[in-house]
């Protein structure tokens, strides 16, 4: 009597279950992707053929064990450092042996060398940024996180927009300010303002601005530093529409205390540009200039391209670089190493490495992450279907069993 109909049922349903058992285990793994068993009927293949209206299948072998690569659901985590994909694709990380991995699970940390790692270890890759936050996109690397000081920047370029009352007087008090006595008479010019001003080594110093009315259209701009003595005056003119007609840039020098260890003086460019002399009161509608002290990182943000942006004390932000993403034309090829890995084989085809967004890759989600796809109810429903075909098959034998039984038994 022939077996082994039954027997082929009852290994590939026990594999079935072992694949479901899998995926129900893995319920709560972040990025698991479920997998599910494809079957293959048996027939016994004979060189002269068989006759189509008598075959007997043999039974049933298990074709595959493919994964679904679906999209799991995102949950928001509230770690700057736990990214998601949503779309298509998987992180680059890199073995301490040296071998790739690919991932969708974006559990990362940073490490002591400041390097962004997964739990095992792995750091994860993408391209590099230089000293002036530009990507450079090139063969992916360890992504490296400097948590250096910002190098401090020393202002270069300053503009201020602002309106001068035209219908202020000239005043009839002499303007002047000397080292004895900085400070010049509130009664010697008509409005004042200040700008924060950096040297070479991050100090701020205070540039004051004191604006002295000429004439009808012309102004005399008096300047100090950190309350010292003013430089100057430079004239500033404007047109009977109330428009500045003074080129600019200013190209304008303040000098410093010896005391801060700085370069001086410092050279800049004031911008007056936009401003105006209307008759309403005096005020500032611009401000803003280049300059920075040095600053500790205080934080980074990843946006949905997977540039990665550092922010510091100082007020300032740096890009710091950028995690790519890899596809696969066939990724039902990768090689499952575990510890939620795949590696490249040749049914997977070559990666295809670029950044989010760009062409077929999905997006990165910080601050979430990819559940599992399991779905738990499906797959307890598969589950006991598996078993019911393990019954079956079960039957299957002991009948078979009977009816062997009752041939042993004959007389």
């Amino acid at each position: 009597m022939a077996f082994q109909q039954g027997l082929s049922g009852l290994n590939g349903a026990s594999k079935a279950i072992d694949v479901i058992s899998n995926n129900v285990a893995n319920g709560s793994t972040i990025g698991f992707k479920s997998s599910q068993t494809k079957f293959n009927d048996v027939y016994a293949a004979a060189l002269n053929g068989a006759a189509a209206g008598v075959q007997v299948g043999i039974g049933v072998n298990v074709g595959a064990v493919s994964q679904l690569f679906s999209q799991g659901n995102i949950t928001p985590t509230g770690n700057p450092l736990d990214l998601a994909i949503n779309g298509n694709g998987f992180f680059r990380v890199q073995q301490p042996a040296g071998a790739v991995a690919y991932t969708r699970n974006g559990q990362f940390e940073i490490d002591k060398n400041g390097y962004v790692v997964n739990a095992a270890g792995y750091r994860l890759q993408g391209y590099p940024a230089n000293a002036l936050g530009v990507i450079l996109p090139a063969t992916p690397q360890d992504i490296f996180l400097n948590t250096s000081d910002l190098q401090p920047k020393p202002t270069t370029s300053a503009k201020v927009g602002l309106n001068l009352d035209s219908r202020q007087t000239v005043p009839t008090v002499p303007f002047v300010s000397t080292a004895a006595a900085p400070l010049p008479d509130p009664l010697s010019y008509n409005s004042s303002t200040s700008i924060s001003i950096y040297d070479s080594l991050g100090n701020p110093h205070i540039y004051t601005m004191y604006f002295v009315k000429t004439g009808g259209g012309t102004w005399d701009m008096h300047t100090s530093v950190d309350g010292a003595a003013t430089t100057g005056p430079t004239a500033l003119a404007f047109d009977t529409s109330g428009a500045l007609t003074t080129t600019m840039p200013l190209t304008v020098t303040a000098t410093f205390a010896p005391t801060f260890g700085s370069a001086t003086p410092l050279t800049f460019e004031l911008d007056f540009t936009g401003s105006s002399q209307y008759g309403s009161a005096f005020g500032i509608n611009r401000q803003v200039q280049d300059g920075y002290a040095s600053g500790r990182l205080s934080g980074i943000t990843i946006a949905q391209d997977g540039t990665i942006q550092g922010r510091y004390s100082n007020g300032q932000s740096k890009i710091l670089g950028q995690t790519v993403l890899a596809s696969f034309a066939n990724p039902n090829g990768l090689l499952s190493l575990g510890q939620n890995l795949w590696s490249e084989s040749p049914e997977s085809g070559q990666p295809l490495v670029g950044s989010p967004g760009s062409g077929s890759l999905g997006l990165v989600q910080a601050g979430s992450v990819e559940e599992s796809n399991v779905d738990l109810t499906g797959a307890l429903v598969d589950l006991i279907t598996q078993q019911r075909s393990y019954q079956a098959n079960s039957q299957s034998i002991k009948t078979q069993d009977q009816i062997l039984q009752t041939l042993v038994n004959l007389r």
